[in-house]
């Protein structure tokens, strides 16, 4: 899977906002791309939700992510948000 690191300074930035990036810098190679998993920091939160806890190593719904056609992985500001998109 290919992975992108962003990191926006200087200004706080929402989760809304942090998937707008991660979707137009995933359509530049797939126009009908899609988020199929997704975390956040902040409030702890991903989804798919029912996933919890690790399968060798990874977070269950990155697992969930790579394995229902995840291809590309954005992370926002170190982490703070992640987005798997197809």
């Amino acid at each position: 899977m290919k992975e992108i690191e962003i990191i926006i300074s200087g200004a706080e930035i929402s989760y809304a906002e942090a998937q707008q990036i991660g979707q137009e810098v995933a359509q530049r190679e797939n126009l009908e791309t899609m988020a199929i998993a997704r975390f956040n920091k902040q409030s702890n939160s991903c989804s798919p939700c029912c996933l919890k806890g690790d399968l060798n190593g990874k977070a269950g719904w990155e697992v969930y992510g790579e394995n229902h056609g995840g291809r590309l992985k954005i992370t926002v500001n170190g982490g703070d948000y992640v987005f798997i998109f197809s």
